[in-house]
């Protein structure tokens, strides 16, 4: 029993791990998700590493396919949100000054960070309760009200005309 457990020691191969997954991620915090993930799968997987195998060369895939993973459902994601804000355009002609407006509301909303959008989204299109919400995201409640608040007031700032720039301005350049 030592000896099996001695080959799947991986609190020797996590410093390796952490550095592979900073050098993906590009970030500490991405890093740590992502090795996390990657520990997760080796430990329900555990059973289909070879024995005298190459446990860090084993690792370093597992991180690499939670890697790719990501940034598949990222790409997916952002296609998703983009084929969807296309389509929600498309289908609503603006014949008239009330569906320009909601055009205009709509594409604020969707400028929203996601987090702030689905907790919006969540309590005021689909009528859920602060509770309800926050247990399908899985958060606090106040957290759930703070994303809410600062999603609407970022919506009163862009119907008031005091909309914030979403994008960083060069000192001495063009606003564009």
């Amino acid at each position: 029993m030592e000896s099996k457990k001695g080959a799947f020691d991986v609190i020797g191969q996590l410093a390796a791990l952490r550095r592979y997954a900073r050098s993906l991620a590009r970030n500490s915090p991405d890093a740590e998700d992502l090795v996390h993930d990657a520990l997760v799968r080796a430990y329900e997987r555990r059973s289909t590493f070879r024995s005298g195998a190459n446990l860090r060369n084993w690792l370093f895939a597992i991180v690499r396919n939670a890697h790719i993973d990501r940034v598949r459902s990222v790409i997916s994601r952002g296609q998703r949100d983009s084929q969807t804000a296309q389509e929600a355009v498309s289908s609503y002609p603006a014949h008239q000054e009330h569906s320009v407006r909601l055009a205009q509301v709509r594409e604020a909303f969707m400028l929203l960070p996601e987090e702030q959008r689905e907790a919006l989204h969540l309590v005021a299109v689909e009528d859920l309760s602060y509770q309800e919400a926050a247990d399908i995201l899985d958060i606090p409640v106040g957290t759930l009200m703070s994303r809410v608040s600062r999603a609407r007031a970022a919506l009163r700032d862009f119907e008031s005309g005091r909309r914030k720039p979403n994008h960083l301005k060069l000192v001495g350049g063009d606003n564009d």
